[in-house]
């Protein structure tokens, strides 16, 4: 097939390109003794009843040891750790399953289980979910409160990205265009007859692909799609994460964030973009936000303040977790979503096929904006109306969250009580509608 024959790259440059993921990994390694060092001497002197935390300094001591590991530790891929939902006061065991394995992505199933012949009938006669996540620093855990608040009336799949650097180099070479393949795959294995797709940032744009040339093919396409904060079209209210991609021509990022995988890793040679390389990115948006939150972090620890300590572990212990993302389809995404805007002008070939949105007709359509957002401005996810023409009016729908930034539109207390309730009805409302044969 063409993407197996589409190889990265030589190995690891030797010319002037600084070794950017070297010297990370260097520097990795001669933190770790001061980090294990710190977190043992947190434990030491934060031990209650230890004869070590009743001197002078103690707490503060300790306080001040574990944010100097928690900033130099390395921070592994969360679990989702979704192991019941509550559904109407009832208790139901959830089991994560692995439905399909690709070389860069897993598709999971959260199954949930019941004993009464008739809550199991229930829970079988809910709709199917494939939640789309991004694959743009952070996991799909950064999703768990999206997959477990529609675990109450859904079955609930997920794509679950692989960190680059895993991914042996024999595997081949990964792009947007794979992506797209990607989702069209895990659509046609879960069903599309009855499925809906809900995408979160960044893959509204190669989810609106896939279903847009699906739906030109003939094929069946899934019931609804609902469309989360994602650049559809970046000319609308362009943020500083969009200003950056058009400032800079293509080689601009090529020569500077693309590196090659080191020797300690399975990917070893592989062309990527670092997840440290976007956790700085990530942090020098907001560098005074997350100066004050570990202060706050360190006084709480100070005063015994141990849920709100525990909050800002549970957050950057998620945050802090990013994964290397591969260089084609990184490179990819930046030229034609950020920089040619190939979508919104109608110019976009996948693999031949033109990426027509007009030709969906059986899918309907949810948009929902931030009104705070500062990654997906406002009217970047709703041009999708604009694009797909084929859609009834009666099946498109649009929802601005008011007070609510990018985070807030698929997690949280927002996402739960105002996005939440939207989202169901809008599914609910198509699952049992009569559409037309593709």
């Amino acid at each position: 097939m063409l993407r197996r024959s589409m190889r990265p790259g030589p190995g690891p440059a030797t010319g002037s390109k600084p070794m950017l993921y070297q010297m990370h990994e260097l520097g990795r390694a001669w933190m770790a003794p001061m980090t294990y060092w710190a977190e043992a001497c947190a434990k030491m002197f934060g031990q209650q009843g230890g004869w070590m935390s009743s001197l002078p300094g103690a707490a503060q001591t300790a306080a001040g040891c574990e944010l100097l590991y928690r900033i130099g530790k390395d921070y592994e891929k969360p679990e989702f750790g979704i192991h019941s939902i509550d559904i109407d006061g009832t208790v139901y065991p959830v089991i994560e399953r692995e439905m399909a394995r690709k070389p860069f992505c897993r598709l999971l199933r959260f199954k949930r289980y019941a004993d009464d012949a008739g809550n199991l009938s229930d829970l079988k006669g809910q709709p199917p979910v494939l939640v789309v996540a991004p694959l743009s620093g952070h996991h799909a855990t950064l999703l768990r409160d999206t997959v477990r608040t529609l675990l109450r009336d859904h079955k609930v799949y997920i794509t679950d990205w692989v960190d680059a650097r895993m991914v042996p180099l024999e595997e081949g070479a990964f792009s947007l265009d794979d992506y797209i393949e990607y989702v069209q795959d895990f659509i046609r294995q879960i069903g599309a007859d009855t499925l809906h797709v809900v995408s979160v940032c960044q893959p509204t744009v190669p989810v609106l692909a896939a279903i847009s040339l699906m739906a030109a093919r003939g094929e069946t396409t899934p019931r609804s799609m609902v469309m989360m904060g994602g650049p559809i079209d970046t000319r609308e209210n362009p943020t500083k994460v969009n200003d950056l991609a058009t400032h800079e021509p293509l080689s601009w990022f090529e020569d500077n964030l693309i590196q090659h995988v080191p020797p300690n890793y399975p990917g070893h040679g592989r062309r990527v973009y670092p997840g440290f390389l976007q956790h700085g990115g990530f942090v020098a948006m907001n560098p005074e936000r997350h100066f004050q939150s570990h202060w706050d972090f360190y006084m709480h620890l100070v005063k015994g303040d141990l849920d709100d300590a525990a909050a800002h572990r549970r957050f950057y212990d998620e945050y802090n977790a990013v994964l290397d993302m591969p260089a084609e389809y990184y490179l990819q995404t930046v030229r034609i979503v950020f920089q040619d805007h190939l979508l919104p002008r109608g110019e976009w070939d996948v693999r031949g096929e033109r990426v027509d949105p007009s030709k969906i007709h059986r899918t309907a359509l949810l948009t929902i904006e931030g009104e705070l957002d500062d990654i997906s401005g406002q009217g970047q996810t709703r041009a999708a109306h604009t694009l797909c023409t084929g859609i009834a009016e009666a099946d498109r729908e649009h929802l601005t969250v008011n007070g609510a930034g990018h985070y807030g539109i698929f997690s949280g207390r927002r996402w739960r009580t105002q996005v939440y309730p939207q989202v169901r009805d809008f599914i609910r409302k198509h699952a049992g509608k009569e559409t037309p044969a593709a």
